[in-house]
């Protein structure tokens, strides 16, 4: 594999699998290029809300915006630097207020194909 450089612009953020809310995610490097991981960004509308069963570990780093992400365990608030994970198996609620969010993520394994199962 040779070595590449990404931005948000090179990816094309669609709406997120099995999703009606108006949250965005787009791959940059996935399952295609034979690596372990899968990094993208996502960005999520203001006022939206996502819960799910982690099908993978998701380490997602917030760029612009604020979010919150609550378990059974209670409710983290995050903004621009800050770094969330989300264990697989852990359920979620992602939801954002006012302003929306723009994020990167890290996913092992791929979660696209792990949607799939």
């Amino acid at each position: 594999m040779v070595v590449q450089k990404f931005s948000l612009f090179d990816a094309e953020l669609v709406r997120s699998l099995g999703q009606d809310a108006d949250i965005f995610v787009g791959n940059l490097v996935d399952e295609r290029q034979g690596g372990p991981v899968t990094i993208g960004y996502g960005r999520y509308a203001p006022g939206q809300s996502l819960t799910e069963t982690m099908a993978v570990h998701d380490t997602m780093i917030i760029l612009e915006g604020r979010l919150s992400v609550s378990t059974g365990d209670g409710t983290v608030a995050a903004g621009p630097g800050d770094t969330v994970y989300m264990p697989k198996g852990e359920s979620v609620t992602i939801s954002t207020d006012g302003e929306g969010a723009l994020t990167a993520y890290v996913t092992y394994p791929h979660w696209a194909e792990a949607h799939e199962r």
